[in-house]
């Protein structure tokens, strides 16, 4: 199995990577000298991204539960195609951190949608290509909910132990060929919460600060980048992120 490295300009392709760990990371990866496309719905936050990172970051307007992602490898530029490293980062929970009789179906359904559904098309799309030019690493965000679920968070639970399934299931499937990682990072302060409670920034907060203790988006950067940076003989197959607090 041959990977390109990061500072030999590896194309990473980063999804949700608007704001959060995805931002995060795509500061990072270009800083060790990859290119990156920085992948997400939100295309002004996108733009103002690659307008401070440069030439390396290539912004792509992208929803991942649209069946047109199938196409996303051809909508860019013959030089970006080839892409070396996914890194399959997009996730919401909208609607959610309620009892599971009080929620929206509908909230459940697009929950699923982007975080299982989202992930398979994006994968889908991109490890074909990895597997024809026998390099290529794939990294999946899942979640502590994805081990060890909590109250109130049945359907995004759900969603982060099937990620856990898919990933277990890739690495095993592609051994040899590709190399599959998972990242399991707990309580991250980010516009998660926020975004979850549909703008309530009063709340997002004083859900953060009323926390044990959190990670930042870069503390989860760092390790996808780590994981990222191991010699080919190496599979960062699974690590789990915790607060030290």
């Amino acid at each position: 199995m041959r990977l390109r490295k990061l500072e030999d300009g590896a194309v990473a392709l980063v999804t949700g990577a608007s704001s959060g760990i995805g931002g995060a990371l795509v500061e990072q990866l270009v800083e060790r000298g990859a290119r990156v496309i920085a992948a997400a719905r939100r295309g002004e936050r996108l733009a103002a991204l690659a307008k401070r990172l440069g030439a390396k970051c290539l912004p792509l307007e992208l929803d991942v539960t649209d069946p047109g992602v199938a196409g996303l490898v051809e909508r860019l530029p013959a030089e970006w195609r080839a892409i070396d490293i996914l890194v399959n980062n997009a996730g919401h929970d909208i609607g959610g951190k309620v009892a599971s009789e009080k929620g929206a179906v509908e909230d459940w359904a697009s929950i699923i949608a982007t975080n299982v559904a989202g992930l398979v098309r994006v994968s889908h799309a991109v490890i074909p290509g990895m597997l024809e030019r026998g390099s290529g690493q794939v990294v999946n965000i899942g979640s502590t909910s994805g081990v060890n679920p909590v109250p109130t968070d049945a359907v995004y639970a759900a969603t982060k132990f099937a990620v856990n399934g898919l990933t277990k299931t890739l690495r095993l499937e592609y051994l040899g060929k590709i190399r599959v990682s998972q990242i399991l990072p707990g309580l991250v302060r980010t516009e998660f919460d926020e975004v979850r409670k549909r703008g309530d920034q009063a709340s997002a907060a004083g859900f953060y600060d009323g926390a044990s203790g959190y990670l930042l988006p870069e503390d989860a950067a760092r390790s996808i980048v780590f994981a990222l940076s191991q010699p080919a003989h190496v599979n960062v197959a699974e690590l789990l992120i915790l607060p030290a607090s």
